[in-house]
């Protein structure tokens, strides 16, 4: 899958060669993002590692129906919204193995997630928990659960699942994300600086569709991160897994990263993209992040006129090196997808505003069909695509 051209991470979206040429918005950011787990150990705190889609329907079963994104806070609503979501939202803490010359030692690391069952799954990063031998989690009422187990990773995300031997705990309520809105009111809750948990933050939504680099401190290690949802709501270290809340008190996004060179940026990553992920886990007790199997770009206005596209949103299924956009023997190249295809829809749910193509599929599960709205040499037509388990 990586080429010569900077591909992100998503099967589905990679970044424009010519674009980044001339600057992304992403290189414009220039964003060091730092994790937003801390690492303890007997010195003291320190930051470590990274900071930071049932038939073609995707789930409603924990959505509260309306649609919560159209709320405002009034007086007092945000306590009441915190004290409802702070009984969802769970200290996660790992010990993980370290050798070195000096020998091997164990450090402990704080991070945060959100129930979403009643019988012990918990959402949150993956770098929260990548590398641990040892998870523990912490209820909001101080209930401690030792040996929790990592059940499911999503490939193509900082996204992972834990469960907890565990019942009657109190599932969170998923909203939605494709109909957020930029100056939209929310909080973040989680684990601060690892030690003060369920700490509560207030701001807005001061963008979305952000794509950014995150590394470590050190700049050793990254990853691309795309279709973020960004807020200056404070976002801490230890936050990281922890949810981004509307008004409603519903879950909109997970709080993964934060900027260290700019004040009040934060990250998260939207909630309907690993609402596939976490139906299939409900219903199997396993769970693969869906895929469609094209390289692309994602169009913007600039894009459309670079590329002499008619429309200035969507998905272009390109590739600027001499291998085709399509992903051989995968999902899109058994429905017929084609190199140059304009992807403007899913499910009739607009590629772009609501989300790239990536997150929208992320609300389905491996095997679910959907219909792709496809323009073809000026024609519009319906694609149908059984979509996959991405595999690394």
């Amino acid at each position: 899958m990586e080429g010569t051209e900077n591909l992100v991470r998503e099967a589905e979206v990679v970044a424009d060669p010519k674009k980044n040429k001339k600057g992304s918005s992403a290189n414009v950011l220039a964003l060091i993002l730092a994790i937003l787990a801390v690492v303890m150990s007997a010195g003291g705190l320190v930051l470590g590692y990274l900071s930071y889609v049932k038939a073609s329907t995707p789930i409603t079963f924990l959505n509260s129906g309306a649609d919560g994104n159209s709320a405002n806070f009034v007086e007092g609503s945000i306590a009441d919204v915190a004290e409802k979501v702070s009984a969802s939202v769970v200290s996660i803490v790992t010990s993980t193995r370290t050798s070195s010359y000096r020998g091997s030692y164990d450090s402990e690391s704080a991070g945060t997630g959100v129930v979403v069952s009643e019988n012990g799954y918990i959402l949150t990063n993956k770098h929260v928990i990548d590398g641990a031998n040892k998870i523990y989690v912490v209820t909001d009422d101080g209930t401690t659960y030792e040996n929790a187990k990592v059940i499911a990773r999503d490939s193509l995300n900082d996204i992972a699942f834990v469960k907890v031997d565990a019942s009657g705990l109190t599932p969170a309520t998923l909203g939605d994300s494709k109909t957020i809105n930029v100056g939209q009111q929310v909080i973040a809750i989680g684990n601060a600086l690892g030690e003060y948990q369920n700490t509560v933050t207030s701001g807005i939504i001061s963008g979305t569709g952000r794509s950014l680099v995150a590394t470590d401190s050190t700049g050793s290690m990254s990853e691309t991160l795309s279709d973020m949802i960004q807020t200056d709501a404070a976002i801490n270290s230890g936050n990281s897994g922890g949810p981004l809340v509307n008004a409603a008190g519903e879950v909109i996004g997970i709080n993964t990263a934060t900027s260290s060179t700019a004040e009040n940026m934060g990250f998260a990553i939207p909630i309907s993209s690993v609402k596939g992920m976490l139906a299939q886990l409900v219903e199997t007790g396993v769970a693969g992040r869906a895929y469609v199997g094209v390289y692309g770009i994602e169009i913007t206005a600039a894009v459309a006129k670079e590329y002499d596209l008619p429309v200035n949103s969507g998905m272009y299924v390109y590739s600027s090196s001499s291998y085709t956009a399509v992903m051989a023997g995968g999902p899109a190249a058994k429905a017929g997808i084609l190199d140059k295809d304009i992807i403007t829809a899913v499910n009739g749910i607009k590629v772009g505003a609501a989300g790239s193509l990536s997150s929208l599929v992320g609300e389905y599960k491996p095997g679910d069909t959907v219909q792709l709205t496809v323009l073809r040499e000026g024609k519009e037509i319906a694609v149908n695509v059984t979509l996959e388990a991405y595999e690394d």
